[in-house]
């Protein structure tokens, strides 16, 4: 899979045009599974081909039982990485048996305490909402600990129920009870009101953090800069078209090695150039810019100016000199509120 990894990352050297590399993140699964070797292999080709030594942060996702010593002195001194993203889901010892979490909540504990003795000053912790263990008095304990720890970065994701998972069979045998999607929606608004009130900002829906540390990553994309993702799964953004790699790792790591297109494309136009816009900038505290809207066709301009206005008179967008954003309890429906607007 490195190899393979390496190998991509070659091919796609003119994907981003040239462009610096100012952000890498590595996720889309556990990548603290691999070696110091296997990471050090994947950096050095990173390198040879675009250069990185002018990347901004370079992230890492960890869950908290990888983060040992002997791996975090490994990417403290031995790695480019200056960014954790720790998997830690919930500080309550049930909660992470019910999601079949390998580490407890001791061990989410340790591991930011770990990442601190370690001199990691951004990081980021990722909780769920939303579980049929979850109410708002173990979630506020939750938002608590992160506040104690006094967290610099917090990403909240609520739970949900994918098909042919442990606990979708579980929910359809009634072995356990469904998410109830008022009790996410009651934890997702207390949640807003508490960050507000302690000084964090609401940067993105799923992302919170202390002033001066949100992640660059994640704003990049969400400001709809260009993008290339590398292994199985991956998406990758130029401005132009939008393309996804094969998620099956034997077939992703077959089509490598025989050099056959290991990715589907699609050609973006006008109109998904604008409904891709008008969904991620939605999203976060930026908003919608007029004077970007008017980079496309002037019939765009004047259906995005007629749909909005029904939102702008029931007060779920505001306008903020040429700023459309949502207000924060508008949030809960930003992807219906976003289809509205769309060009279909």
């Amino acid at each position: 899979m490195t190899d393979s990894i390496c190998e991509e990352i070659e091919r796609q050297q003119h994907y981003l045009k040239g462009a610096p590399i100012e952000t890498i993140y590595m996720g889309g699964g556990t990548p603290s599974v691999l070696s110091p070797n296997e990471l050090n292999q994947i950096f050095l080709q990173l390198d040879q081909t675009f250069n990185i030594a002018s990347a901004q942060e370079i992230t890492i996702e960890a869950n908290p039982d990888d983060l040992n010593e002997d791996f975090l002195e490994y990417l403290k001194s031995d790695s480019p990485i200056n960014r954790l993203s720790i998997g830690v889901q919930s500080f309550h010892e049930e909660e992470l048996k019910f999601m079949n979490r390998a580490h407890n909540a001791k061990e989410a504990f340790s591991s930011i305490e770990k990442a601190r003795k370690y001199d990691f000053q951004e990081f980021s912790v990722d909780l769920i909402y939303g579980s049929p263990l979850s109410s708002l008095e173990s979630w506020e304990a939750n938002l608590n600990t992160l506040l104690e720890l006094n967290i610099p970065h917090i990403s909240c994701y609520c739970l949900t129920v994918e098909e042919k998972t442990a606990l979708a069979h579980q929910i359809k045998k009634g072995l356990t009870q469904a998410p109830l999607e008022k009790d996410a929606s009651d934890q997702f608004l207390f949640m807003q009101a508490f960050f507000e009130k302690h000084q964090y900002i609401q940067y993105e829906i799923s992302n919170i953090a202390l002033e001066g540390h949100f992640a660059k990553h994640n704003s990049n994309y969400w400001k709809g800069i260009p993008y290339l993702g590398i292994g199985p799964g991956a998406h990758s953004f130029n401005g132009e078209d939008r393309q996804w790699n094969i998620s099956n790792n034997a077939l992703y790591m077959k089509n490598i090695e025989n050099k056959i297109q290991h990715f589907e494309i699609e050609k973006l136009e006008e109109k998904d150039r604008y409904n891709e816009y008008v969904m991620t900038g939605l999203r976060t505290i930026w908003g919608i810019e007029e004077k970007n809207l008017k980079q496309f066709d002037e019939k765009i301009f004047t259906h995005f100016d007629k749909l909005i206005e029904p939102h702008l008179k029931n007060g779920n967008i505001i306008n903020t000199n040429g700023f459309y954003a949502l207000k924060p309890e508008a949030k809960l429906r930003a992807d219906a509120i976003a289809s509205d607007l769309f060009i279909i």
